[in-house]
C-alpha cells in the first residue's frame, strides 16, 4: 500500500521560507510523477508544482514560479520530494497536499497524503 507523508508546514511571516517534504513508501514501481497541490479555505485545490521520478522534469503554477522549487532526493532512492518555498505571501496560506501518480497514467494509480498546513501571517 502506497503511503505519502507530508511534513514541514507551519507558521511563517510574509517574506519567509519553508521547506515541505513528502516521503513515499510502499512503492512497487519506479516511474511516477509527484505533485504538490494546495487548497486555501473556500477555494478549489490547485496544482502548485510537479516532478517526474525518472527525468526530473518540473512544472510550476504561474503563481509560484521563481519563488518555489520542487526537488527530489539526490539519488532518488528515498522516494522523497521537497518543496522549497521562498518569499512567502499571505495568499500562499493553504493546506498543502502531496500527490503521486504512476506513469503511464492509464494505470489509474493515484495517491494522496493527508496534507500539511502552511500559514503565512505577521
Amino acid at each position: 500500500q502506497v503511503q505519502l507523508v507530508e511534513s514541514g508546514g507551519g507558521l511563517v511571516q510574509p517574506g519567509g521560507s519553508l521547506r515541505l517534504s513528502c516521503a513515499a513508501s510502499g512503492l512497487t514501481f519506479s516511474e511516477y510523477v509527484m505533485r504538490w497541490y494546495r487548497q486555501a479555505p473556500g477555494k478549489e485545490r490547485e496544482l502548485v508544482a510537479s516532478i517526474t521520478s525518472g527525468s526530473g522534469i518540473t512544472n510550476y503554477a504561474d503563481s509560484v514560479k521563481g519563488r518555489f522549487t520542487i526537488s527530489r532526493d539526490r539519488d532518488n532512492t528515498k522516494n522523497t520530494v521537497y518543496l522549497q518555498m521562498n518569499s512567502l505571501k499571505p495568499e500562499d496560506t493553504a493546506e498543502y497536499y502531496c500527490n503521486l501518480e504512476r506513469i503511464p497514467y492509464w494505470y489509474g494509480m493515484v495517491y494522496w497524503g493527508k496534507g500539511t498546513l502552511v500559514t503565512v501571517s505577521s
